[in-house]
């Protein structure tokens, strides 16, 4: 048998030498130039001032949404109280209806057991016959209560079909509502979680300058920021601090006791934490704080905040006194509780506590007074 032998691989030579060589360096210079292409493309870390602007923008994205889900679980609410009257309503006049069935039904007995003999042959039979006209008179002024009673069944019937429809029609309400809850609840959600990703980005020593800037130049008792998740609860990364609610108040006198009161529930809620969707007495956001101040001086407040600048007097900036409502932003998305001297209480946002801050701090949108 014949040895196979390996051939040796000779290097190549001449113009395919060349060829070869030339292709090399040609697809290592598309390799660089890919990798520096896809360097060029990577996104470019932000600085700390640009993130605080993003988280500051998705945090007011996330209070309007706020108050959107407060109005649509405001509705929803209503829209199931109405939802249970009418079934109760139903129920009752079913009660009803059986009871009127039931006396029908009575009637209808004692007539067959009387064998339904005309009159004329009752009155020929009968041993008594003043006895006989007697229960005669009687049976007529049955027969009539009977058109009575088949009557009322009859509207019965008529008005628990109605109440049915009615119920129905409010069902499917109170589902579009639910709906719109869950959607805000998501949306408010989403923009939360981007918040908290942007601010992960941050290093410790960009963290901590960020905290600074938020309480820097917003008065007093405003107690320390502390980071809460998408669901309004404590992250762990800190604690509100209590307010010195001790601390001087401005010397502007509200006009009437009842905004006395309200500016007074405001200051005993300094220092309590916001938590989007909160009515107190724990925490509030914001149209919960000035809507549970108010309830406290006893006028009652719609929930949102683009209910309430509708919900009393308008005032201008120029003559605002404590206990009015000042409004931000073109969107009517925040409002807090004016106490004088250009100040507010007022629940900013989600990581941080009530607290007193200027005015001028966020895009004035105007103000009521509540009467």
């Amino acid at each position: 048998m014949a040895a196979h032998r390996k051939h040796k691989q000779r290097p190549l030579t001449g113009p395919a030498g060349r060829t070869a060589a030339t292709l090399a360096l040609a697809g290592a210079a598309t390799a660089t130039a890919g990798a520096s292409a896809g360097s060029a493309h990577a996104e470019p870390r932000l600085t700390a001032a640009q993130v605080k602007s993003k988280v500051d923008r998705l945090y007011e994205q996330a209070e309007a949404a706020t108050e959107k889900y407060n109005g649509a679980k405001e509705k929803a609410d209503d829209a199931r109280d109405a939802l249970n009257e009418l079934r109760d309503e139903a129920s009752r006049r079913t009660e009803r209806l059986n009871t009127s069935r039931e006396a029908l039904g009575s009637i209808a007995t004692a007539q067959y057991r009387a064998g339904g003999l005309t009159p004329t042959v009752q009155l020929a039979l009968s041993s008594d016959p003043d006895t006989f006209l007697q229960a005669a008179a009687l049976a007529e002024r049955t027969a009539a209560h009977q058109a009575s009673t088949v009557t009322r069944i009859r509207k019965e019937l008529a008005a628990i079909a109605e109440l049915r429809t009615r119920a129905d029609d409010r069902l499917v309400d109170l589902k579009a509502r639910q709906n719109e809850v869950a959607a805000q609840k998501t949306t408010v959600q989403k923009r939360l979680t981007a918040a908290e990703d942007l601010l992960e980005t941050l290093t410790a020593q960009e963290r901590a300058r960020y905290a600074e800037q938020e309480t820097a130049g917003q008065g007093q008792g405003q107690g320390q920021p502390v980071l809460y998740g998408t669901d309004g609860s404590a992250r762990g990364d800190g604690a509100p601090a209590r307010a010195d609610r001790s601390a001087s108040r401005p010397a502007t006198k509200a006009p009437s006791s009842r905004a006395a009161a309200a500016v007074a529930f405001a200051y005993a809620a300094i220092g309590k934490p916001y938590v989007w969707g909160a009515t107190g007495p724990g925490s509030f956001d914001c149209s919960g704080l000035t809507q549970a101040a108010w309830r406290a001086a006893g006028v009652s407040l719609p929930r949102t905040t683009y209910t309430q600048i509708n919900a009393g007097q308008r005032v201008p900036r120029s003559q605002l006194a404590p206990g009015d409502l000042v409004f931000f932003y073109s969107g009517i998305s925040h409002v807090g509780l004016y106490i004088g001297d250009g100040k507010m209480i007022h629940a900013p946002r989600t990581g941080t506590n009530v607290r007193i801050a200027p005015i001028d701090q966020m895009p004035f949108a105007g103000a009521t007074r509540p009467v």
